[in-house]
């Protein structure tokens, strides 16, 4: 293949993934969307039926759905390129009720004006910091792993504080940590996202597959940013 011909066909999937790229994404986040309209919508309905009193009544129940939430988010990300589309889909969506379900406790300490008020919040953050993921021209390919490890550090630091310092000014401490990692980390997706759909050959099965895969990441900084911010600005019910 001639050096002409090379440089042809890489300007023709360049052109190729421009113009499928903003489909594409609105699909990322329509699939976020939906995902956080089941997990809002879920939650609300656990709370609202008393149905969460017996979760947390019971450990095992309610560390068993612990687990499966977790078993879900790394099997779809392991077996991505294993599972069909509608499958992932489909556990995608497993996954949000799940999720509703082990969140329903936030209408049961928060009050209602205070969840909304800081959902817009987290939604306005939220875009500010997708534009710029999606705007940057700097390569943020290195900061991905350490904000990963921030997570694991913000994990421990929760644990530790929830079990022994038991300390609120120590609480609020990781609750801003937390908004900035996940701020970075919308950031840090967007862009990679961006950049996956960027070099993708474009057939219809792999770019749906890295939309979902895109979405479930944007969803979980999205959710994570809302409830360090929760427990920032949320007011407790009477």
């Amino acid at each position: 293949m001639t050096e002409e011909r090379l440089y042809e066909l890489i300007q023709e999937k360049e052109k190729r993934a421009s113009l499928a790229m903003p489909a594409t994404m609105r699909k990322v986040y329509l699939w976020m969307t939906l995902a956080l309209c089941i997990t809002g919508f879920t939650a609300w309905a656990v709370a609202d039926t008393g149905i969460w009193y017996t979760i947390a009544s019971n450990r095992l129940l309610f560390w068993g759905l612990i687990i499966v939430e977790l078993g879900l988010v790394f099997g779809i990300s392991a077996g991505i390129n294993k599972l069909s589309v509608p499958v992932a889909t489909l556990l995608f969506a497993i996954y949000s009720v799940i999720n509703g379900v082990t969140m329903a406790s936030i209408f049961l300490v928060y009050d209602l004006k205070s969840i909304a008020a800081v959902f817009f919040i987290t939604a306005g953050m939220f875009a500010v910091m997708g534009i710029i993921g999606a705007v940057l021209k700097i390569n943020l390919s290195k900061i991905g792993p350490i904000l990963l490890m921030g997570v694991v550090g913000l994990i421990i630091a929760s644990l530790v504080n929830i079990f022994f310092i038991k300390n609120g000014f120590m609480d609020l401490v990781i609750s801003w940590i937390g908004v900035a990692i996940f701020a970075g980390l919308t950031i840090y997706d967007t862009q990679r996202i961006k950049n996956m759909l960027m070099e993708a050959d474009y057939p219809e099965a792999t770019t749906q597959k890295i939309a979902l895969m895109g979405a479930l990441s944007l969803y979980l900084d999205f959710i994570n940013m809302f409830l360090y911010l929760l427990r920032i600005f949320g007011g407790n019910r009477n």
